[in-house]
Protein backbone atom coordinates (compact mmCIF):
# COMPACT_ATOMS: atom_id res chain seq x y z
CA UNK A 1 0.00 0.00 0.00
CA UNK A 2 1.03 3.62 -0.46
CA UNK A 3 2.42 5.30 2.72
CA UNK A 4 0.39 8.28 3.87
CA UNK A 5 1.59 10.23 6.89
CA UNK A 6 -0.33 9.49 10.04
CA UNK A 7 -0.42 13.21 10.99
CA UNK A 8 -2.33 14.20 7.86
CA UNK A 9 -6.05 14.35 8.52
CA UNK A 10 -7.92 15.70 5.49
CA UNK A 11 -11.48 15.04 4.40
CA UNK A 12 -11.04 13.45 0.92
CA UNK A 13 -14.57 12.34 -0.01
CA UNK A 14 -14.83 15.07 -2.62
CA UNK A 15 -11.44 14.11 -4.05
CA UNK A 16 -12.41 10.44 -4.31
CA UNK A 17 -15.64 11.34 -6.07
CA UNK A 18 -13.72 13.48 -8.52
CA UNK A 19 -11.26 10.66 -9.23
CA UNK A 20 -14.06 8.18 -9.86
CA UNK A 21 -15.30 10.44 -12.68
CA UNK A 22 -11.96 10.53 -14.43
CA UNK A 23 -12.49 7.36 -16.48
CA UNK A 24 -9.29 5.63 -15.40
CA UNK A 25 -10.12 2.42 -17.25
CA UNK A 26 -10.65 4.33 -20.49
CA UNK A 27 -7.24 5.89 -20.14
CA UNK A 28 -5.69 2.52 -19.38
CA UNK A 29 -7.23 0.95 -22.46
CA UNK A 30 -5.39 3.61 -24.49
CA UNK A 31 -2.17 2.73 -22.63
CA UNK A 32 -1.81 6.32 -21.44
CA UNK A 33 0.84 7.35 -18.93
CA UNK A 34 -0.28 7.38 -15.32
CA UNK A 35 -0.19 10.89 -13.97
CA UNK A 36 -2.06 13.36 -11.82
CA UNK A 37 -4.75 15.39 -13.56
CA UNK A 38 -3.62 18.87 -14.53
CA UNK A 39 -6.44 20.47 -12.57
CA UNK A 40 -5.34 18.68 -9.43
CA UNK A 41 -1.65 19.39 -9.95
CA UNK A 42 -2.09 23.14 -10.51
CA UNK A 43 -1.32 25.53 -7.63
CA UNK A 44 -4.38 26.36 -5.55
CA UNK A 45 -5.20 29.86 -4.43
CA UNK A 46 -5.59 30.30 -0.68
CA UNK A 47 -9.24 30.20 0.27
CA UNK A 48 -10.46 33.33 2.11
CA UNK A 49 -13.90 33.65 3.63
CA UNK A 50 -16.24 35.52 1.31
CA UNK A 51 -13.87 35.40 -1.69
CA UNK A 52 -14.31 33.02 -4.62
CA UNK A 53 -10.80 31.90 -5.70
CA UNK A 54 -12.05 31.48 -9.29
CA UNK A 55 -12.78 35.25 -9.59
CA UNK A 56 -9.92 37.04 -11.44
CA UNK A 57 -7.55 39.00 -9.22
CA UNK A 58 -7.79 42.78 -9.47
CA UNK A 59 -5.30 44.48 -11.76
CA UNK A 60 -4.33 46.80 -8.89
CA UNK A 61 -2.75 44.01 -6.91
CA UNK A 62 0.57 45.19 -5.58
CA UNK A 63 2.60 42.13 -6.58
CA UNK A 64 2.24 39.25 -9.06
CA UNK A 65 0.39 36.22 -7.74
CA UNK A 66 3.32 33.96 -8.55
CA UNK A 67 5.35 35.68 -5.84
CA UNK A 68 2.77 34.88 -3.17
CA UNK A 69 3.76 31.75 -1.24
CA UNK A 70 1.23 28.91 -1.52
CA UNK A 71 -0.48 27.86 1.67
CA UNK A 72 0.66 24.49 3.12
CA UNK A 73 -2.86 23.13 2.69
CA UNK A 74 -2.61 23.41 -1.12
CA UNK A 75 0.50 21.21 -1.15
CA UNK A 76 -1.16 18.63 1.07
CA UNK A 77 -4.27 18.58 -1.13
CA UNK A 78 -2.09 18.16 -4.19
CA UNK A 79 -0.27 15.19 -2.67
CA UNK A 80 -3.52 13.62 -1.49
CA UNK A 81 -5.01 14.01 -4.96
CA UNK A 82 -2.10 12.04 -6.39
CA UNK A 83 -2.41 9.33 -3.76
CA UNK A 84 -6.15 8.99 -4.26
CA UNK A 85 -5.62 8.80 -8.03
CA UNK A 86 -3.07 6.03 -7.59
CA UNK A 87 -5.27 4.06 -5.20
CA UNK A 88 -8.27 4.40 -7.51
CA UNK A 89 -6.22 3.20 -10.47
CA UNK A 90 -4.90 0.18 -8.56
CA UNK A 91 -8.37 -0.64 -7.29
CA UNK A 92 -9.86 -0.65 -10.78
CA UNK A 93 -7.01 -2.68 -12.26
CA UNK A 94 -7.05 -5.32 -9.54
CA UNK A 95 -10.83 -5.65 -9.84
CA UNK A 96 -10.49 -6.26 -13.56
CA UNK A 97 -7.78 -8.83 -12.91
CA UNK A 98 -9.86 -10.58 -10.23
CA UNK A 99 -12.66 -11.09 -12.77
CA UNK A 100 -10.42 -13.25 -14.98
CA UNK A 101 -11.06 -16.96 -14.53
CA UNK A 102 -8.42 -18.53 -16.79
CA UNK A 103 -4.66 -18.34 -16.78
CA UNK A 104 -4.51 -17.01 -20.33
CA UNK A 105 -6.98 -14.18 -19.64
CA UNK A 106 -5.12 -13.20 -16.47
CA UNK A 107 -1.78 -13.03 -18.29
CA UNK A 108 -3.26 -10.78 -20.98
CA UNK A 109 -4.79 -8.54 -18.32
CA UNK A 110 -1.47 -8.27 -16.46
CA UNK A 111 0.32 -7.36 -19.68
CA UNK A 112 -2.20 -4.68 -20.64
CA UNK A 113 -2.39 -3.10 -17.19
CA UNK A 114 1.37 -3.13 -16.70
CA UNK A 115 1.91 -1.41 -20.05
CA UNK A 116 -0.46 1.38 -19.01
CA UNK A 117 1.18 1.78 -15.60
CA UNK A 118 4.74 2.08 -16.93
CA UNK A 119 3.77 4.03 -20.07
CA UNK A 120 4.82 1.40 -22.63
CA UNK A 121 3.09 0.39 -25.86
CA UNK A 122 4.33 -3.17 -26.28
CA UNK A 123 5.46 -6.05 -24.15
CA UNK A 124 5.54 -9.78 -23.53
CA UNK A 125 5.10 -12.27 -20.71
CA UNK A 126 6.98 -15.55 -20.55
CA UNK A 127 5.10 -17.84 -18.18
CA UNK A 128 7.37 -20.67 -17.07
CA UNK A 129 6.88 -21.98 -13.50
CA UNK A 130 10.16 -22.82 -11.83
CA UNK A 131 8.91 -26.25 -10.69
CA UNK A 132 8.86 -27.27 -14.39
CA UNK A 133 5.37 -28.75 -14.14
CA UNK A 134 3.95 -26.34 -16.73
CA UNK A 135 2.05 -25.01 -18.44
CA UNK A 136 4.54 -22.87 -20.40
CA UNK A 137 3.44 -20.04 -22.67
CA UNK A 138 4.61 -16.74 -24.20
CA UNK A 139 2.08 -13.94 -24.69
CA UNK A 140 2.73 -10.68 -26.53
CA UNK A 141 1.16 -7.21 -26.49
CA UNK A 142 1.51 -5.35 -29.77
CA UNK A 143 3.80 -8.11 -31.04
CA UNK A 144 2.86 -10.62 -33.72
CA UNK A 145 3.90 -14.27 -33.48
CA UNK A 146 6.71 -13.65 -35.95
CA UNK A 147 8.02 -10.76 -33.84
CA UNK A 148 7.92 -12.90 -30.71
CA UNK A 149 9.88 -15.47 -32.68
CA UNK A 150 12.54 -12.85 -33.50
CA UNK A 151 12.88 -11.99 -29.82
CA UNK A 152 13.26 -15.67 -28.93
CA UNK A 153 16.22 -15.94 -31.32
CA UNK A 154 18.21 -13.76 -28.90
CA UNK A 155 20.20 -15.96 -26.49
CA UNK A 156 18.09 -16.32 -23.39
CA UNK A 157 20.95 -15.50 -21.03
CA UNK A 158 21.29 -11.94 -22.39
CA UNK A 159 17.58 -11.04 -22.22
CA UNK A 160 15.99 -9.54 -19.12
CA UNK A 161 13.27 -12.19 -18.96
CA UNK A 162 15.87 -14.95 -19.42
CA UNK A 163 17.94 -13.68 -16.48
CA UNK A 164 14.81 -13.58 -14.33
CA UNK A 165 13.61 -17.06 -15.29
CA UNK A 166 17.05 -18.62 -14.92
CA UNK A 167 17.42 -17.12 -11.45
CA UNK A 168 20.63 -15.26 -12.17
CA UNK A 169 21.94 -12.87 -9.48
CA UNK A 170 20.28 -9.44 -9.10
CA UNK A 171 17.09 -10.62 -10.81
CA UNK A 172 14.79 -10.40 -7.79
CA UNK A 173 14.41 -6.67 -8.45
CA UNK A 174 13.08 -5.08 -11.67
CA UNK A 175 15.51 -4.94 -14.59
CA UNK A 176 15.71 -1.64 -16.47
CA UNK A 177 17.37 -1.14 -19.86
CA UNK A 178 16.79 2.56 -20.67
CA UNK A 179 18.79 2.59 -23.93
CA UNK A 180 19.22 -0.77 -25.61
CA UNK A 181 20.62 0.67 -28.84
CA UNK A 182 23.11 3.03 -27.25
CA UNK A 183 24.34 0.85 -24.40
CA UNK A 184 27.58 -0.87 -25.37
CA UNK A 185 27.11 -3.53 -22.68
CA UNK A 186 23.99 -4.88 -24.43
CA UNK A 187 24.62 -8.03 -26.47
CA UNK A 188 24.92 -7.16 -30.21
CA UNK A 189 22.34 -9.77 -31.16
CA UNK A 190 19.87 -8.20 -28.75
CA UNK A 191 20.53 -4.72 -30.20
CA UNK A 192 20.03 -6.07 -33.71
CA UNK A 193 16.62 -7.57 -32.90
CA UNK A 194 15.58 -4.43 -30.99
CA UNK A 195 16.49 -2.25 -33.97
CA UNK A 196 14.65 -4.54 -36.37
CA UNK A 197 11.45 -4.55 -34.26
CA UNK A 198 11.66 -0.86 -33.38
CA UNK A 199 12.01 -0.81 -29.60
CA UNK A 200 14.75 1.04 -27.77
CA UNK A 201 14.23 0.36 -24.04
CA UNK A 202 12.70 -2.24 -21.75
CA UNK A 203 11.50 -2.69 -18.21
CA UNK A 204 11.15 -6.20 -16.76
CA UNK A 205 9.55 -7.56 -13.60
CA UNK A 206 9.63 -11.06 -12.09
CA UNK A 207 6.29 -12.80 -11.50
CA UNK A 208 6.84 -14.63 -8.25
CA UNK A 209 5.22 -15.62 -4.97
CA UNK A 210 6.64 -16.97 -1.73
CA UNK A 211 4.66 -20.20 -2.06
CA UNK A 212 5.37 -21.05 -5.72
CA UNK A 213 8.65 -19.29 -6.44
CA UNK A 214 9.16 -17.79 -9.90
CA UNK A 215 6.20 -18.19 -12.24
CA UNK A 216 7.48 -16.09 -15.12
CA UNK A 217 8.66 -12.67 -16.21
CA UNK A 218 6.95 -9.64 -17.74
CA UNK A 219 8.79 -7.24 -20.06
CA UNK A 220 7.45 -3.94 -21.39
CA UNK A 221 9.08 -2.30 -24.40
CA UNK A 222 9.48 1.41 -25.21
CA UNK A 223 9.72 2.83 -28.73
CA UNK A 224 12.29 5.42 -27.58
CA UNK A 225 15.00 5.41 -24.91
CA UNK A 226 13.08 5.73 -21.64
CA UNK A 227 12.46 4.25 -18.25
CA UNK A 228 9.50 4.43 -15.86
CA UNK A 229 9.39 7.08 -13.15
CA UNK A 230 9.80 6.10 -9.53
CA UNK A 231 6.06 6.53 -8.94
CA UNK A 232 5.27 4.30 -11.93
CA UNK A 233 7.65 1.63 -10.67
CA UNK A 234 5.98 1.71 -7.29
CA UNK A 235 2.50 1.30 -8.78
CA UNK A 236 3.42 -1.52 -11.18
CA UNK A 237 5.28 -3.28 -8.37
CA UNK A 238 2.19 -3.23 -6.15
CA UNK A 239 0.02 -4.42 -9.01
CA UNK A 240 2.45 -7.19 -10.02
CA UNK A 241 2.50 -8.50 -6.44
CA UNK A 242 -1.27 -8.91 -6.44
CA UNK A 243 -1.25 -10.33 -9.98
CA UNK A 244 1.35 -12.95 -9.04
CA UNK A 245 -0.84 -14.28 -6.22
CA UNK A 246 -3.85 -14.38 -8.56
CA UNK A 247 -1.85 -16.22 -11.22
CA UNK A 248 -0.65 -18.74 -8.64
CA UNK A 249 -4.25 -19.55 -7.73
CA UNK A 250 -5.24 -19.91 -11.39
CA UNK A 251 -2.20 -22.09 -12.03
CA UNK A 252 -3.26 -24.46 -9.26
CA UNK A 253 -6.77 -24.60 -10.72
CA UNK A 254 -5.42 -25.19 -14.23
CA UNK A 255 -3.28 -28.08 -13.06
CA UNK A 256 -6.19 -29.60 -11.15
CA UNK A 257 -8.32 -29.46 -14.30
CA UNK A 258 -5.56 -31.11 -16.30
CA UNK A 259 -5.27 -33.89 -13.70
CA UNK A 260 -9.03 -34.48 -13.79
CA UNK A 261 -8.97 -34.60 -17.59
CA UNK A 262 -6.13 -37.13 -17.54
CA UNK A 263 -7.90 -39.38 -15.03
CA UNK A 264 -11.15 -39.19 -16.97
CA UNK A 265 -9.51 -40.11 -20.25
CA UNK A 266 -7.75 -43.04 -18.58
CA UNK A 267 -11.08 -44.31 -17.25
CA UNK A 268 -12.69 -44.22 -20.69
CA UNK A 269 -11.83 -46.54 -23.60
CA UNK A 270 -8.51 -45.75 -25.24
CA UNK A 271 -9.90 -47.05 -28.55
CA UNK A 272 -13.14 -48.47 -29.87
CA UNK A 273 -13.33 -52.11 -31.01
CA UNK A 274 -13.59 -53.09 -34.66
CA UNK A 275 -16.58 -55.33 -35.28
CA UNK A 276 -17.65 -56.49 -38.72
CA UNK A 277 -20.82 -54.79 -39.92
CA UNK A 278 -20.76 -51.76 -37.64
CA UNK A 279 -18.74 -48.51 -37.51
CA UNK A 280 -18.27 -46.72 -34.18
CA UNK A 281 -17.41 -43.16 -33.18
CA UNK A 282 -17.40 -41.44 -29.79
CA UNK A 283 -17.23 -37.79 -28.73
CA UNK A 284 -16.58 -36.67 -25.16
CA UNK A 285 -16.58 -33.12 -23.77
CA UNK A 286 -15.62 -32.99 -20.12
CA UNK A 287 -16.68 -30.34 -17.61
CA UNK A 288 -13.80 -28.66 -15.70
CA UNK A 289 -14.42 -30.64 -12.51
CA UNK A 290 -15.36 -33.86 -14.27
CA UNK A 291 -19.04 -34.70 -14.37
CA UNK A 292 -18.91 -38.49 -14.38
CA UNK A 293 -20.43 -39.15 -17.82
CA UNK A 294 -19.01 -42.22 -19.55
CA UNK A 295 -19.34 -44.56 -22.50
CA UNK A 296 -18.10 -48.00 -23.43
CA UNK A 297 -18.01 -50.39 -26.37
CA UNK A 298 -16.72 -53.93 -26.15
CA UNK A 299 -16.61 -56.93 -28.43
CA UNK A 300 -18.60 -59.87 -27.06
CA UNK A 301 -18.65 -63.59 -27.98
CA UNK A 302 -20.30 -64.72 -31.21
CA UNK A 303 -19.46 -61.46 -33.04
CA UNK A 304 -21.77 -59.45 -30.79
CA UNK A 305 -21.14 -55.93 -29.58
CA UNK A 306 -21.97 -54.25 -26.29
CA UNK A 307 -22.62 -50.51 -26.21
CA UNK A 308 -23.16 -48.49 -23.06
CA UNK A 309 -23.49 -44.89 -21.92
CA UNK A 310 -24.12 -43.60 -18.44
CA UNK A 311 -23.89 -40.69 -16.03
CA UNK A 312 -23.01 -40.61 -12.34
CA UNK A 313 -24.55 -37.94 -10.16
CA UNK A 314 -22.24 -35.25 -8.82
CA UNK A 315 -18.86 -34.04 -9.96
CA UNK A 316 -15.23 -34.06 -8.96
CA UNK A 317 -12.92 -36.89 -7.91
CA UNK A 318 -15.60 -38.87 -6.05
CA UNK A 319 -17.88 -38.90 -9.11
CA UNK A 320 -14.97 -39.98 -11.29
CA UNK A 321 -14.16 -42.83 -8.91
CA UNK A 322 -17.80 -43.97 -8.90
CA UNK A 323 -17.89 -43.75 -12.69
CA UNK A 324 -14.80 -45.94 -12.95
CA UNK A 325 -16.29 -48.59 -10.67
CA UNK A 326 -19.60 -48.67 -12.54
CA UNK A 327 -17.97 -48.90 -15.94
CA UNK A 328 -15.69 -51.73 -14.80
CA UNK A 329 -18.64 -53.56 -13.27
CA UNK A 330 -20.76 -53.18 -16.39
CA UNK A 331 -17.99 -54.63 -18.56
CA UNK A 332 -17.86 -57.72 -16.36
CA UNK A 333 -21.63 -58.16 -16.32
CA UNK A 334 -21.81 -57.62 -20.12
CA UNK A 335 -19.33 -60.44 -20.74
CA UNK A 336 -21.25 -62.81 -18.46
CA UNK A 337 -24.84 -62.00 -19.46
CA UNK A 338 -24.71 -59.34 -22.15
CA UNK A 339 -27.47 -60.92 -24.22
CA UNK A 340 -29.87 -59.91 -21.42
CA UNK A 341 -29.51 -56.12 -20.95
CA UNK A 342 -32.04 -56.13 -18.09
CA UNK A 343 -29.88 -58.57 -16.12
CA UNK A 344 -26.78 -56.45 -16.79
CA UNK A 345 -28.44 -53.30 -15.41
CA UNK A 346 -29.94 -55.23 -12.47
CA UNK A 347 -26.45 -56.32 -11.45
CA UNK A 348 -25.24 -52.74 -11.91
CA UNK A 349 -28.05 -51.54 -9.65
CA UNK A 350 -26.91 -53.90 -6.92
CA UNK A 351 -23.28 -52.82 -7.33
CA UNK A 352 -24.23 -49.16 -6.95
CA UNK A 353 -26.28 -49.86 -3.83
CA UNK A 354 -23.37 -51.71 -2.23
CA UNK A 355 -20.55 -49.35 -3.19
CA UNK A 356 -22.29 -45.95 -3.48
CA UNK A 357 -25.46 -46.11 -1.34
CA UNK A 358 -25.95 -42.33 -1.37
CA UNK A 359 -25.39 -41.81 -5.09
CA UNK A 360 -27.64 -42.19 -8.12
CA UNK A 361 -26.69 -42.90 -11.71
CA UNK A 362 -28.26 -43.47 -15.10
CA UNK A 363 -27.20 -46.06 -17.64
CA UNK A 364 -28.19 -47.59 -20.95
CA UNK A 365 -26.86 -50.89 -22.26
CA UNK A 366 -27.39 -52.28 -25.77
CA UNK A 367 -26.59 -55.80 -26.95
CA UNK A 368 -25.97 -55.61 -30.71
CA UNK A 369 -25.84 -58.40 -33.29
CA UNK A 370 -24.57 -56.57 -36.39
CA UNK A 371 -24.95 -59.57 -38.73
CA UNK A 372 -28.67 -59.77 -37.91
CA UNK A 373 -29.18 -56.00 -37.65
CA UNK A 374 -30.66 -56.49 -34.23
CA UNK A 375 -30.25 -54.46 -31.04
CA UNK A 376 -31.67 -55.38 -27.63
CA UNK A 377 -31.38 -52.54 -25.11
CA UNK A 378 -32.51 -51.48 -21.66
CA UNK A 379 -32.17 -48.19 -19.82
CA UNK A 380 -32.28 -47.01 -16.23
CA UNK A 381 -33.36 -43.38 -16.07
CA UNK A 382 -31.41 -42.64 -19.25
CA UNK A 383 -32.29 -40.63 -22.35
CA UNK A 384 -33.62 -42.68 -25.28
CA UNK A 385 -31.38 -43.51 -28.27
CA UNK A 386 -31.93 -41.82 -31.62
CA UNK A 387 -32.05 -43.67 -34.96
CA UNK A 388 -30.81 -41.60 -37.92
CA UNK A 389 -31.36 -42.74 -41.50
CA UNK A 390 -32.45 -41.60 -44.94
CA UNK A 391 -36.07 -42.58 -44.32
CA UNK A 392 -36.45 -41.88 -40.63
CA UNK A 393 -35.05 -39.89 -37.72
CA UNK A 394 -36.77 -40.95 -34.54
CA UNK A 395 -36.24 -41.62 -30.87
CA UNK A 396 -36.46 -45.21 -29.69
CA UNK A 397 -39.47 -45.79 -27.46
CA UNK A 398 -38.05 -47.19 -24.25
CA UNK A 399 -39.90 -47.98 -21.05
CA UNK A 400 -39.71 -45.40 -18.30
CA UNK A 401 -37.46 -46.36 -15.44
CA UNK A 402 -36.00 -44.70 -12.39
CA UNK A 403 -32.21 -44.18 -12.26
CA UNK A 404 -29.90 -46.75 -10.74
CA UNK A 405 -29.90 -46.58 -6.96
CA UNK A 406 -33.56 -45.52 -6.80
CA UNK A 407 -35.31 -48.77 -7.76
CA UNK A 408 -37.09 -50.96 -5.24
CA UNK A 409 -37.03 -53.73 -7.83
CA UNK A 410 -36.18 -54.00 -11.50
CA UNK A 411 -39.28 -53.78 -13.67
CA UNK A 412 -38.26 -51.99 -16.90
CA UNK A 413 -38.27 -54.47 -19.81
CA UNK A 414 -35.82 -54.44 -22.69
CA UNK A 415 -36.64 -53.05 -26.14
CA UNK A 416 -35.65 -54.54 -29.50
CA UNK A 417 -34.90 -52.42 -32.57
CA UNK A 418 -33.75 -53.36 -36.06
CA UNK A 419 -31.63 -50.67 -37.76
CA UNK A 420 -31.53 -51.00 -41.54
CA UNK A 421 -28.26 -50.82 -43.50
CA UNK A 422 -26.98 -47.24 -43.56
CA UNK A 423 -28.75 -46.17 -40.36
CA UNK A 424 -26.89 -44.82 -37.33
CA UNK A 425 -27.95 -45.39 -33.74
CA UNK A 426 -26.97 -42.46 -31.52
CA UNK A 427 -26.47 -42.96 -27.78
CA UNK A 428 -25.80 -39.85 -25.66
CA UNK A 429 -25.96 -38.46 -22.13
CA UNK A 430 -28.30 -35.77 -20.88
CA UNK A 431 -25.37 -33.34 -20.67
CA UNK A 432 -25.81 -32.80 -24.42
CA UNK A 433 -29.34 -31.55 -23.72
CA UNK A 434 -28.57 -29.58 -20.56
CA UNK A 435 -25.73 -27.60 -22.10
CA UNK A 436 -28.18 -26.03 -24.55
CA UNK A 437 -29.75 -24.08 -21.69
CA UNK A 438 -33.24 -24.89 -23.02
CA UNK A 439 -36.03 -26.81 -21.36
CA UNK A 440 -35.81 -30.55 -21.89
CA UNK A 441 -38.65 -30.56 -24.41
CA UNK A 442 -36.97 -27.89 -26.53
CA UNK A 443 -33.58 -29.57 -26.12
CA UNK A 444 -34.99 -32.88 -27.41
CA UNK A 445 -36.53 -31.03 -30.36
CA UNK A 446 -33.20 -29.38 -31.11
CA UNK A 447 -31.43 -32.74 -31.01
CA UNK A 448 -33.99 -34.30 -33.36
CA UNK A 449 -33.67 -31.39 -35.79
CA UNK A 450 -29.87 -31.62 -35.73
CA UNK A 451 -29.97 -35.35 -36.45
CA UNK A 452 -32.45 -34.93 -39.29
CA UNK A 453 -30.26 -32.26 -40.90
CA UNK A 454 -27.17 -34.46 -41.25
CA UNK A 455 -26.21 -34.14 -44.95
CA UNK A 456 -26.76 -37.32 -46.92
CA UNK A 457 -23.16 -37.24 -48.14
CA UNK A 458 -21.93 -37.43 -44.53
CA UNK A 459 -24.16 -40.23 -43.27
CA UNK A 460 -21.77 -42.93 -44.40
CA UNK A 461 -19.37 -42.04 -41.57
CA UNK A 462 -20.33 -42.35 -37.89
CA UNK A 463 -17.76 -39.73 -36.90
CA UNK A 464 -19.22 -37.17 -39.30
CA UNK A 465 -22.70 -37.83 -37.92
CA UNK A 466 -21.53 -37.36 -34.32
CA UNK A 467 -19.64 -34.16 -35.17
CA UNK A 468 -22.57 -32.66 -37.06
CA UNK A 469 -25.00 -33.36 -34.23
CA UNK A 470 -22.58 -31.95 -31.63
CA UNK A 471 -21.91 -28.72 -33.56
CA UNK A 472 -25.58 -28.20 -34.41
CA UNK A 473 -27.01 -28.85 -30.96
CA UNK A 474 -24.23 -26.81 -29.29
CA UNK A 475 -23.29 -24.07 -31.78
CA UNK A 476 -20.80 -21.23 -31.31
CA UNK A 477 -18.37 -23.38 -29.36
CA UNK A 478 -20.80 -24.28 -26.57
CA UNK A 479 -19.39 -27.80 -26.67
CA UNK A 480 -15.97 -26.37 -25.74
CA UNK A 481 -17.00 -23.96 -22.97
CA UNK A 482 -16.46 -24.59 -19.31
CA UNK A 483 -19.97 -25.89 -18.71
CA UNK A 484 -20.99 -27.82 -15.63
CA UNK A 485 -22.16 -30.84 -17.63
CA UNK A 486 -20.19 -33.56 -19.38
CA UNK A 487 -21.24 -34.42 -22.92
CA UNK A 488 -20.99 -37.94 -24.38
CA UNK A 489 -22.07 -39.12 -27.84
CA UNK A 490 -21.61 -42.71 -29.02
CA UNK A 491 -22.60 -43.35 -32.65
CA UNK A 492 -22.93 -46.81 -34.24
CA UNK A 493 -23.54 -46.97 -38.01
CA UNK A 494 -24.69 -50.31 -39.39
CA UNK A 495 -23.58 -51.45 -42.86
Amino acid sequence: MLDIGSLVRVHVDALIAAQNDMGVCDAIRRNALVGKPVAMSAPHLPKVAGIDPMVPVSAHTAGPLANVAAAPGAFIQDRLAGWVSDLTTLHELTERLARTSTLDDALHELLDAGAALVGARRGLIVFEPSDRRGPVSTIGLGLAHAELGHIETVPRSVTSYGRILDGLPTTEAPLTSPDLLGDASVDPRHREVAARLGYAASYALPITTDATGRLGAAVWLYDEPAEPLERQRHLVGLYAGYASEHLARLLELERARADVATITEELLPSRLPRVTGVQLAARHRMAPRGGGDWYDALALPEDALGLAVGSVGGSGPSALAAMGRLRAGLRAYAVMEGEDPVAVLSDLELLLRLTEPARSATALFAYCEPARHKILLAGAGHTPPLVIGDRRTEFVETSLSAPLGMLACWEAPSVEIAPTPGETVLLYTDGLLRRTGDSMDRAFARLHSAAASVPTALRHDAGFVADHVLRTVLPDGLDQTDGTEDVVILAARFD
